[in-house]
């Protein structure tokens, strides 16, 4: 099909701020998705903003969402380096979406992208941010102002994101295209809304944008009235799950739709297969694609209480809580304490559930300072299981990097494990990892085991066994990480080489793309435990 004059591949989109965040998902997306036409970045504003902290994704009913990311992006300049830096077919339309305070900035913002893109998308909606987005998208007058200064500095299409939380949406669309918009793109997220658990609000924003299934009605409403309103090619958004809920869209006046929350806990594979389902789905008048939704991801937290906190030293201990969990080998949970915030951690042992937390911020020393008897609320598990896939494995762990690998060694047996350490007060649980495995240890002053890096003891014992064939699990700093990838691969081939490294995650169900891989997978659905890491 034909989008503002170019041949795109398919008719989709995935919407500002969805899974393409990361310039390399952007491109993975690209190549291998060509249902998706329209490839949507996530705003980018003037200069770099951390955004919220966690919590800031949600789920308040079944396939029913809230968010306040919080505008998250690492600025306009740093942002063209990575576009630069990755190659996007020619049949797909980039489409980057840039947010400003004011005029000013959306056009310094739009002079800095739009040599790396095809089209802009002025987001004018967000429903979270102060002082941006929907404070900007409520006021046709500034709607109009800040689209014509930035189609007077670009020559390439703008398209306008509105926000379903004005009254007049369609007169707003026409003061847009007055300004110069060639497109608009309706809805953003409707609100915000609050959400609680025990009376605590989940979100650190307090306040978040609604997403999901419930927003259906608004957005083909808000399209329909933009439809009535302008001429112009009209993105449609905001609740789409299936064949019909596009027709519906359609029906209402748009030509490329947004999939976004719908695509909650889809891996990778999943993804790719559903977008193919859902274009076939119009074709044949099926729904195949509907039926590989997880729009029932659990999401819910639930209560433990604290029955140990062992410390080991200063900055790490061993948390030991009143219950066990259900969880696979590899899969990781969240930790929320109210008003502070929350964490992914790996479970170093399932029954009773137990952490270990050294310290990095905020949360990580609040939850070191824990008492006995304290409420912490946890969520999941997430990520994918570890099924056994040999009878050998080698488990290589650096810093707290046992806590992914001891329920491996654990659950499956026949497993070596290397631990290294800063010294041995830096040491946990390996006198348990010895009941389950044959254990190496390496520290760096040498208070306990080798002096010097577990990679040294790891090629002396591989030295020894001469034997291939090995399956390998490592955890730990990258740098440790890519130092035991060099020597496995002289015993083994890179597809039984898996390793987790400690990647931001900040959703756990695939939404937000925060933890991007440098091969533009998500380590929360695709891991934690993937092949390979950039060299």
């Amino acid at each position: 099909m034909q989008f503002f004059g170019k041949e795109i591949s398919g008719r989709f989109t995935i919407p500002s701020g969805i899974i393409t965040t990361n310039a390399k998902v952007v491109e993975k997306v690209a190549k291998e998705i060509p249902e998706v036409g329209v490839i949507t970045t996530k705003s980018i504003g003037l200069g770099a903003r951390e955004g919220n902290r966690e919590p800031i994704f949600t789920q308040y009913a079944p396939g029913c969402f809230m968010n306040a990311v919080g505008l998250t992006n690492p600025g306009a300049e740093m942002f063209a380096r990575q576009l630069s830096e990755i190659k996007i077919p020619s049949n797909k339309f980039l489409l980057t979406s840039i947010f400003g305070k004011d005029k000013d900035e959306f056009v310094e913002v739009a002079k800095i992208l739009a040599p790396h893109s095809d089209g802009l998308e002025l987001n004018l909606s967000c429903p979270h941010a102060s002082g941006y987005g929907m404070a900007i998208g409520q006021d046709k007058e500034l709607v109009k102002e800040i689209t014509k200064a930035v189609k007077e500095v670009v020559d390439i299409p703008v398209i306008v994101k509105l926000t379903p939380n004005a009254p007049n949406i369609g007169e707003i669309a026409k003061f847009a295209v007055d300004g110069g918009a060639e497109g608009i793109c309706a809805i953003n997220t409707v609100g915000p809304g609050d959400y609680t658990v025990d009376g605590n609000p989940v979100l650190s924003n307090v306040r978040g944008g609604m997403s999901g299934r419930g927003v259906l009605p608004i957005g083909l409403k808000c399209v329909k009235e933009i439809a009535d309103s302008v001429k112009v090619p009209i993105i449609g958004c905001g609740g789409i799950a299936c064949a019909s809920d596009v027709k519906a869209y359609e029906d209402a006046g748009a030509s490329v739709f947004g999939v976004g929350s719908a695509l909650i806990g889809l891996d990778s594979s999943e993804l790719k297969e559903y977008f193919a389902l859902l274009a076939e789905d119009l074709d044949k008048k099926t729904d195949n694609a509907g039926q590989m939704l997880k729009e029932n991801i659990d999401m819910s937290f639930n209560k433990f209480k604290l029955v140990e906190n062992k410390k080991l030293a200063d900055d790490l201990s061993l948390l030991v809580f009143d219950k066990g969990i259900k969880i696979k080998p590899g899969q990781f949970v969240f930790a929320w304490i109210p008003g502070v915030g929350e964490k992914p951690f790996s479970v170093l042992d399932n029954n009773p559930l137990t952490l270990s937390i050294q310290k990095r911020g905020c949360f990580t020393e609040k939850i070191l300072n824990l008492s006995e008897g304290a409420t912490v609320y946890f969520r999941g598990p997430y990520g994918v299981g570890i099924e056994r896939k040999s009878s050998k494995i080698m488990l290589v762990s650096g810093g707290c990097g046992l806590a992914a690998l001891y329920q491996i060694a654990k659950d499956y047996g026949n497993a070596e494990v290397f631990i290294g350490a800063r010294d041995k007060e830096h040491l946990f649980y390996a006198e348990k990892a010895r009941k389950v495995a044959d254990v190496h240890i390496a520290t760096d002053d040498g208070s306990e085991g080798h002096k010097g890096f577990v990679t040294e003891i790891l090629k002396k014992r591989l030295e020894e066994l001469n034997q291939t064939g090995i399956v390998f699990y490592n955890c730990g700093p990258e740098p440790m990480i890519k130092a035991a990838m060099e020597i496995e691969r002289q015993y083994t081939s890179a597809d039984k080489i898996f390793n987790s490294v400690d990647y931001v995650t900040k959703c756990g169900v695939g939404i937000c793309g925060s933890c991007a891989t440098p091969d533009g997978k998500r380590a929360c659905v695709d891991g934690p435990f993937v092949g390979g890491v950039k060299e």
